[in-house]
C-alpha cells in the first residue's frame, strides 16, 4: 500500500517576513538569528579547504565573500519577493550599481526612465558613458515610449515603480510585450516605495527586483543597505561582482534588517492606510495645487496601480501653492515631522525636493527635471493618522496666512490709488 506525501504548504507572507531564512534549530538555540561578527572562518583540515573549492561542501570563507547573518537575509529577502536567489549590499546604489556594472559591457544600451533618483541617472549617464554605455531616458508612465526605446544593442530596462518622487507606476504587462521582441533584454525593477506587500514585480515577469533596504525593509531609519532579488543565475552574476568590488553588508546590519523584516507587513499596511487618508485630505485643501498618489484616481497610473499593486505605499507628494521661501518655511512649521532625506521607516518624514536632493540647481534647471519649487514629499510613519493630519495643517496655516496677508495687503493697495485718484478729481 503506497502513501501519498502532501507537498509542503507555502507560507504567506506574513509568515515568511517573520520565519523565512532562519533554521528551526539556530546557534545557541537563539530564537533571533545570532550576529557572526568575524571577518574570517577556519578550516579544520587542508583537506576540508579542498573539498570548498572544488565544491564538495559548502561553507563560508572570508567575509567578503559571505556571512551567516547575511545569508539569513537573503533568503528571507528572496522569499518575501518570490526571488531564486537574493544578494545584500552595503547600500541600495552599491546594490543598483554592481548589477549594472555586471550585467552590462562597452556598446551596450539601457533603457532607463526619468522620473527617478537622480543618483542612479547620473551612475547610468555619466558613469556608465565613459565605459561606453549607451542609455536612453523615457517617461516613467509611458509603456509605449518605453517599448520603442529598446533597440537590438539594448541589455537593461531599469526603472523605479513607484518613481520617486511623483510615483509613477509602470504597466509591467506592456514592458513585457515590448521584451517579447527584444528576448536578449532584463528588465530590472527599483522596487524600493512598493515593497513585497505592495508590489511583486518578478512574479509579473521581471527578472530582477531592487530595494534600498534603508527604508522599507529595515523600516527604522538605522542601517543602510541594499538587495538585489530574483532569478538564480542572474543573482550569482551579482554576487561575483559585489565579492571583487567589495560593496558588501556589515553583519551588524543585516542583524538589525532581519529584526525590521518581521514587522514589514504590518508597518507597510498601517502606511499604506495612512497615506491614502492623507492623500484624499490633502486633495481637498485649497492650499494644495496637486496631490500624487496612485491611490487617488486623480494619479494618471492609477488604473495600472489598481492593476498591479494591493496598497499604494506610506509616499505622498504634493504641491503647494507657494514659492520656494514659502514652501520652506511652511515646512519648518511642523512639530511631528521630521525635515529628513529618505523614507519607510517608522517617524514621519517631510522633504522639500528642491532645496534637499536639488539645492544645487537653478530654479530653471530643476523645472527641466520636473522638480516644482512648492513639491513636498511626505514619507508617513507609522504614528496616529490624526496627529500626522494636524501636522499638515500647521504646515497649510502657513501658507494659507501668507495667501491672506498678500490679499490684505493687495486691498489696502488699491484703496490707497482709489483715494489718491478720488482726491485729484
Amino acid at each position: 500500500m503506497s502513501t501519498q506525501v502532501t507537498p509542503k504548504k507555502k507560507n504567506r507572507l506574513a509568515t515568511l517576513a517573520v520565519r523565512a531564512g532562519q533554521p528551526r534549530k539556530d546557534a545557541l538555540d537563539a530564537v533571533t538569528t545570532p550576529i557572526a561578527c568575524t571577518a574570517t572562518y577556519a578550516f579544520g583540515s587542508s583537506a576540508e579547504l579542498r573539498d570548498h573549492f572544488e565544491g564538495r561542501i559548502t561553507r563560508h570563507e572570508y567575509g567578503r565573500y559571505g556571512n551567516p547573518t547575511v545569508r539569513a537575509a537573503e533568503e528571507k529577502l528572496a522569499a518575501l519577493d518570490g526571488g531564486q536567489d537574493a544578494a545584500l549590499f552595503g547600500s541600495g546604489m552599491a546594490a543598483i550599481t554592481t548589477a549594472l556594472f555586471a550585467l552590462l559591457q562597452k556598446g551596450d544600451h539601457v533603457v532607463l526612465t526619468g522620473d527617478g533618483y537622480r543618483r542612479t541617472r547620473a551612475f547610468v549617464t555619466q558613469v556608465l558613458a565613459r565605459f561606453g554605455v549607451e542609455s536612453t531616458i523615457v517617461g516613467a508612465g509611458d509603456a509605449r515610449a518605453i517599448g520603442e526605446a529598446i533597440g537590438d544593442k539594448t541589455r537593461i530596462v531599469l526603472t523605479e515603480s513607484p518613481t520617486n518622487p511623483y510615483l509613477r507606476v509602470v504597466d509591467l504587462a506592456a514592458l513585457l510585450q515590448a521584451k517579447r521582441l527584444h528576448p536578449r533584454v532584463k528588465i530590472l525593477i527599483d522596487a524600493t516605495f512598493a515593497t513585497p506587500v505592495n508590489q511583486r514585480p518578478l512574479e509579473q515577469g521581471a527578472d530582477l527586483v531592487l530595494h534600498s533596504c534603508t527604508k522599507y525593509l529595515g523600516g527604522h531609519n538605522d542601517l543602510l543597505a541594499g538587495v538585489v532579488v530574483g532569478d538564480g543565475a542572474l543573482v550569482s552574476l551579482v554576487r561575483e561582482a559585489r565579492d571583487v568590488l567589495g560593496g558588501v553588508l556589515d553583519p551588524h546590519a543585516a542583524y538589525l534588517l532581519l529584526r525590521g523584516l518581521k514587522t514589514l507587513p504590518l508597518r507597510v499596511e498601517r502606511q499604506n492606510t495612512t497615506g491614502l487618508a492623507i492623500a484624499r485630505w490633502l486633495e481637498a485643501q485649497p492650499e494644495v495645487e496637486r496631490v500624487y498618489y496612485p491611490g487617488l484616481t486623480s494619479h494618471p497610473d492609477h488604473a495600472v496601480a489598481v492593476r498591479s499593486m494591493t496598497g499604494f505605499g506610506g509616499v505622498v507628494s504634493f504641491v503647494l501653492r507657494a514659492d520656494l521661501d514659502l514652501t520652506a518655511r511652511a515646512l519648518d512649521a511642523c512639530e511631528l515631522a521630521t525635515i529628513a532625506p529618505s523614507l519607510g521607516g517608522v517617524e514621519t518624514l517631510i522633504e522639500q525636493p528642491a532645496i534637499m536632493s536639488y539645492y544645487g540647481l537653478t530654479s530653471e534647471e530643476r523645472a527641466a527635471l520636473g522638480i516644482r519649487d512648492g513639491l513636498v514629499r511626505l514619507a508617513v510613519g507609522v504614528e496616529d493618522a490624526d496627529d500626522i493630519r494636524e501636522d499638515l495643517e500647521r504646515v497649510l496655516r502657513v501658507v494659507s496666512d501668507d495667501s491672506n496677508t498678500k490679499s490684505k495687503s493687495s486691498d489696502t493697495t488699491k484703496k490707497a490709488a482709489r483715494e489718491v485718484v478720488s482726491h485729484g478729481n
